[in-house]
């Protein structure tokens, strides 16, 4: 595991990158921090779902399921597709993957 270690003698600069690292992992925590937000995301691991889908597979009110995409959207972590009048959601990037493998082995097995 790469842990890096908070040395005194570091420059202004690199404790300052390392706080606005600190508030993006922040960020992007809150965003996965609900259980709504989460599961989502598990159900995008897969591959792209339409809104329609993901309140089924969810069992859950469009409005919802639409609040939850939105801050996932905001955070920049999901990406939206439109077909006709069907909008499509899938992972912007593998970061939520490895995130969700990591839970599911914490606490899933």
């Amino acid at each position: 595991m790469n842990i890096p270690v908070l040395d005194p003698d570091m420059s202004d600069a690199e404790i300052t990158a390392i706080m606005e690292n600190a508030t993006k992992a922040t960020n992007y925590l809150k965003a996965i921090g609900h259980e709504g937000r989460l599961m989502i995301l598990c159900h995008l691991v897969s591959g792209e779902k339409s809104v329609t889908e993901l309140e089924d597979l969810l069992a859950s009110r469009q409005a919802a399921v639409s609040q939850q995409l939105s801050r996932l959207r905001l955070e920049g972590l999901v990406q939206p597709r439109r077909d006709g009048k069907t909008i499509y959601y899938s992972l912007t990037d593998d970061r939520a993957k490895q995130i969700i493998s990591l839970l599911f082995d914490l606490f899933c097995k």
